[in-house]
């Protein structure tokens, strides 16, 4: 039995990861230290704190701890990641790690070599790398200062350049060393002073589309040259015989000693611009990024032609009443009767339509969503009636999927809305918040679209009597009927029960048909613009 039990301990411990003591990793961006996070070491990999990191380059978070999984979501981009996989889902397509990723007193670690996958820096326009135990964050530079290497008979300034044509330089007085470098953009201002026998200081500032390297040559500093080499732009200043070159790339010619240019010197704007006292070693640029994970994308399923599907959805219904007022209609019977007209006025476009419900029955909010997928929808609008505790609030509003609200108003709205979710017996598991994460980064653009199209047409439609600001009627709030549909998705709040005047229209049974139809021609001006039906 002991041997048994060893057995199994072995064979777990071979397949987990060799986590080592926690350590603290900084962070560095554009020059600044903005701190640390907690960081592992598993077989020889850095793990980070995801959550925080992150936090700390500006994205957002949501991280589901009991399933280990964690959502990031950058401008432009968002990524899955679940422990104890080694990949991740970044923008619907998996991506291998070099590493596992790893749950540990409640926080997800993931290793560091994510935060530098060109995905992300591409969503945040910025340069990452790992060097020295540290996230390192700057601009998309094309030019940096390396360090300076002084020796007895002479000094060099080391550069690091990108893709760039040789500068131009010239000498515009005795003392004085310039050079210009077209349409450069500086990783950051340098004004540093060695103060030896050949160069007494220098400085590389950007100017406009230009960057400029600026050098006072010092006593002994009476020749000079600027050369490419291995793989540096390299500076040298001595006092008669200057050192051999090393072994530079033939593309980038050197210039010569004392080649003229006129140029008008500038004061040097000393210490201005200094750099953060960095150690030497992380003030090197990294010449060769660290290999990143290598991307293998999902090849998207070739979409057959087909007639636009639409899935109309009636809020609420059966055991779920929605918004109840005295002298009202419940909502529940409201929203199905502008859903029939809605759904008749497309159909009557040669549109394919389904309802989520078409009687007085319950149907979840996850349901809802799984239908509009089931039947490849390619919109999905769910039909509602809004509440407010004030009598004053009033009018029509459509809604798309955002984790942020507009405001509180547009907070409260959801947050009535997504209380169909006490009818239902089940929850959200992780596959669907994932499915969640990828309709609402796809389709909001479109969903803002189709929102846009919609509230034009209810405005024109005559007959219908409620109010449309154009303002502020269309917003944003989380709504869990939203989630999950893989198209453009809108929730449309046609007017507030609350409100004597909007209760009354909503009850009218033209008003009711007019609201259909109006709803309905925004959805068919969307599918002109989208190319779905002739113009």
């Amino acid at each position: 039995m002991k041997k048994a039990l060893w057995m199994i301990l072995a064979l777990l411990f071979s397949f987990s990861p060799v986590l080592h003591a926690q350590g603290k990793t900084e962070l560095w961006i554009l020059g600044k230290n903005k701190g640390t996070v907690h960081s592992l070491q598993a077989n020889g990999i850095t793990l980070v704190d995801a959550q925080k990191t992150a936090k700390k380059l500006g994205g957002s978070v949501e991280l589901f701890s009991a399933a280990k999984q964690i959502k990031i979501a950058f401008p432009g981009m968002y990524a899955i990641l679940s422990a104890p996989l080694d990949e991740a889902i970044v923008n619907a397509a998996s991506v291998k790690l070099p590493g596992e990723v790893v749950a540990s007193g409640g926080k997800l670690y993931v290793p560091v070599q994510f935060f530098m996958l060109p995905q992300v820096q591409k969503a945040l326009d910025r340069q990452i790398t790992f060097e020295n135990k540290a996230l390192v964050v700057e601009k998309n530079f094309t030019l940096a200062y390396v360090n300076t290497d002084q020796k007895p008979s002479y000094t060099r300034l080391k550069l690091h350049t990108l893709g760039l044509p040789a500068p131009t330089a010239g000498q515009p007085n005795g003392h004085t060393v310039q050079a210009v470098f077209p349409g450069a953009v500086l990783k950051r201002n340098v004004s540093l002073r060695p103060k030896d026998s050949f160069v007494r200081s220098f400085s590389l500032t950007q100017r406009g589309k230009d960057a400029v390297l600026k050098i006072i040559l010092g006593k002994k500093g009476k020749v000079w040259r600027l050369t490419p080499e291995q793989g540096e732009l390299v500076f040298t200043a001595a006092a008669r015989n200057l050192p051999a070159v090393s072994a530079a790339p033939a593309a980038q010619p050197a210039v010569q000693e004392a080649e003229e240019l006129d140029l008008t010197p500038s004061v040097m704007a000393e210490e201005a611009a200094r750099q953060p006292a960095l150690s030497p070693a992380r003030e090197q640029p990294v010449i060769k990024p660290a290999p990143t994970p290598v991307l293998t994308p999902s090849v998207p399923a070739v979409k057959e032609p087909h007639k636009m599907r639409i899935v109309i959805d009636p809020g609420h219904g059966g055991k779920d009443p929605g918004a109840v007022r005295r002298g009202s209609a419940k909502e529940k019977d409201l929203n199905l009767a502008v859903a029939k007209h809605l759904y008749n006025y497309l159909k009557k476009q040669g549109l394919e339509v389904r309802l989520t419900r078409d009687n007085d029955t319950f149907v979840t909010l996850a349901g809802r969503s799984k239908m509009a997928n089931e039947f490849k929808a390619d919109l999905f609008v769910s039909i509602h009636t809004n509440a407010a505790k004030r009598s004053a609030a009033n009018g029509f509003e459509v809604y798309f999927r955002s984790d942020r609200a507009t405001d509180k108003e547009a907070a409260e709205v959801a947050a009535f809305e997504n209380e169909a979710l006490q009818y239902e017996e089940t929850h959200y598991s992780f596959v669907d918040k994932l499915l969640e994460s990828l309709a609402k980064n796809e389709y909001m653009n479109e969903s803002s679209k189709l929102a846009g199209h919609v509230r034009n047409y209810v405005y024109k439609e005559p007959g219908i009597g409620i109010a449309v600001r154009q303002n502020n009627s269309i917003r944003q709030a989380n709504f869990y009927v939203l989630r999950g549909v893989k198209a453009p998705a809108i929730l449309v709040e046609m007017g507030y029960a609350s409100s004597p005047k909007d209760r009354a229209r909503l009850n009218n049974k033209a008003a009711q048909k007019r609201m259909g139809e109006g709803i309905g021609k925004g959805i068919v001006s969307y599918a002109k613009a989208e190319g779905w039906l002739k113009k």
